[in-house]
């Protein structure tokens, strides 16, 4: 075989390859998004009708079904909780109490109000990174199908010139 026929070989075997597992990527992906919406829908988390901030006002009333959505619902958590503590985290929250030997029922109060606040903010954060994998993901495959069938159309032009 000649080192066309070589080249052309492995162009189109590489091309295949990709055109194949380009999809299958792109399909994960989509897979992924689609477990994520499902979840967000069974936590029925709606944004309030009233006293979003400004760039949030748009949301007001919908329930939380996508990655970006989740990440506005955790900035929206991010700012009660820190209106609660007066802007401190569980961590200080959480100091202030073991300095009062723990006998101050208010900042155990307040530290629980912390500690559930960024729990449930930290998972909000999660769902929107996932959201960005799958996005990702879904991205690399089609860009991975259309570098795969370039490289088919140009295996085939270089077994067809010989």
């Amino acid at each position: 075989m000649s080192m066309r026929g070589t080249a052309a070989a492995l162009l189109s075997a590489s091309g295949a390859a990709m055109v194949v597992a380009g999809p299958v990527l792109a399909a994960m992906g989509g897979k992924g998004r689609a477990q994520i919406r499902a979840e967000l829908r069974r936590q029925v988390i709606t944004f309030p009708d009233k006293g979003l901030p400004g760039e949030l006002a748009a949301q007001a009333g919908r329930q939380v079904l996508t990655g970006p959505q989740a990440m506005m619902f955790a900035e929206v958590i991010g700012r009660n909780v820190a209106q609660a503590t007066g802007g401190r985290t569980y961590a200080e929250v959480s100091a202030e109490l073991l300095a009062a030997d723990e006998d101050d029922p208010k900042l155990a109060a307040l530290r629980q109000t912390a500690f559930t606040g960024q729990m449930l903010r930290a998972g909000l954060l999660n769902a929107y990174q996932a959201w960005q994998v799958t996005s990702l993901v879904i991205g690399l495959g089609g860009l991975l199908t259309g570098a795969g069938a370039a490289l088919l159309a140009t295996g085939a032009v270089l077994a067809q010139d010989r």
